[in-house]
């Protein structure tokens, strides 16, 4: 008998109920240990042993397992002596260092794979049709074993072994599955601490990692400050589970929009492309999917409210929001704002855009060093060319963010 049957049952579902450890799951582990351990100490070698352990009344049975064959299932002394000969030959080849690529033996459909008959593992058909009428070959037969007196003090110690094991590898599994669900989601979290430039957070059942990588250049994080961050990637290893965290993401800024603003979670207005260089500038393209909605609007709330919650939370990072056109012309003046275009010329076939602007409206339309013109580029997809009303072109950015031509004082 294993310990108290009501004190081990009430403990299982407490750490169900608590640690979303699966009651089967432990006892079908606690089964495996037991009959691992019967068979050191009391069984043979090459026998099949399984333990059936009762919660209710706190009993375990032993059974001695066989796979019921017939004389087509055994291989034959020549099988053996083939495969003597072949496992002969594959060790000198190792000793000799050749190496050869030997194939899977494949079984033709319907054909039986033999085995090596063993009496500890086997019983031929006719022996086990004499204890059990009708039995078939590859089924298998059961064999109660004697339960020993002085077990009960190895199984239970056994049994708290595995428990804690098992409740070890379970909460491992029940923190993957839990962030895993998360992944793709913005996470709060209170920084523990920093090591390298890394910034470690307390997710509360597991520690995350913001990488420098990942940060905002400009931020700063104080132990014990609690912050929100884009959860990009969750990895299972065998030490456990490694989350990854950001907070300069281009998605980061999508969530956080999706946060504060119920049209997008409703599903009324549609977060099409985000552009963003983070701690200092990003651009988002909206669509309202409801002709009666204003989806910059919806975004950006009554007074600037959501937007500046968004703003806030990103450091003061400043955010354009741009109306997204199925028009490729309409979207890509959009994109260029703050500055006014006066005409739109697009290349459909090599997605190249060149953009007609007042003189007054050159240094908007480029941006710093080029910035609100490649935000644009990068935000539509196309290749951007802004040209003065002369039709000189003053600045080209690719849709990967390159930005060429420009003079050296707007590169400062």
């Amino acid at each position: 008998m294993l310990s108290d049957p009501k004190v081990l049952n009430a403990a299982l579902e407490q750490l169900e109920a608590e640690r979303g450890v699966s009651k089967e799951k432990i006892l079908e582990a606690v089964e495996m240990a037991l009959s691992a351990a019967y068979k050191k100490d009391y069984g043979k070698k090459d026998q099949i042993i399984r333990a059936h352990f009762d919660v209710g009344s706190g009993q375990i049975k032993f059974e001695q397992m066989k796979i019921v064959v017939d004389e087509s299932m055994i291989k034959s002394e020549e099988d053996l002596a083939r495969e003597a000969e072949e496992k002969e030959s594959e060790n000198e080849d190792h000793k000799t260092g050749r190496s050869y690529e030997r194939e899977e033996e494949e079984l033709e459909e319907g054909a039986v794979r033999k085995v090596r008959f063993n009496p500890e593992r086997h019983i031929m058909i006719l022996e086990a049709r004499k204890i059990k009428k009708g039995i078939k070959p590859g089924e298998e037969l059961v064999f109660p074993l004697e339960s020993k007196e002085d077990y009960g003090r190895i199984a239970a110690q056994t049994a708290k072994q595995v428990i804690m094991q098992r409740i070890r590898e379970a909460e491992r599994e029940s923190i993957f599955n839990e962030f895993k669900s998360k992944e793709g989601d913005i996470v709060s979290g209170i920084v523990q601490r920093i090591e390298g430039g890394n910034v470690f957070l307390d997710l509360g059942r597991a520690t995350a990692v913001l990488p420098r990588d990942e940060q905002v250049r400009g931020e700063r994080y104080r132990s014990g400050e609690r912050i929100k961050a884009f959860l990009f990637m969750v990895e299972q290893t065998p030490r456990g589970t490694n989350l990854y965290l950001s907070r300069s993401h281009p998605k980061f800024l999508s969530k956080l929009f999706e946060i504060e603003v119920p049209e997008i979670v409703n599903d009324v207005v549609e977060i099409k492309s985000v552009a963003r260089e983070a701690g200092s500038r990003s651009k988002i393209a909206v669509f309202s999917k409801d002709p009666d909605v204003d989806p910059v609007g919806s975004c950006v709330g009554q007074k600037g409210v959501r937007v500046g919650t968004v703003i806030n939370e990103l450091g003061g990072e400043k955010v354009d929001i741009i109306e997204w056109s199925e028009d490729s012309e309409t979207f890509i003046a959009h994109a260029i704002s703050p500055a006014k275009v006066l005409d739109v010329e697009i290349k459909e076939n090599r997605k190249e855009a060149e953009l007609i602007v007042a003189e007054d409206q050159l240094s908007l339309a480029i941006g710093r060093g080029g910035q609100n013109v490649r935000l644009a580029a990068k935000l539509t997809g196309w290749k951007i060319d802004i040209r003065s009303r002369s039709g000189e072109s003053v600045a080209k950015a690719t849709e990967e963010g390159e930005v060429t031509g420009l003079e050296e004082k707007n590169k400062k």
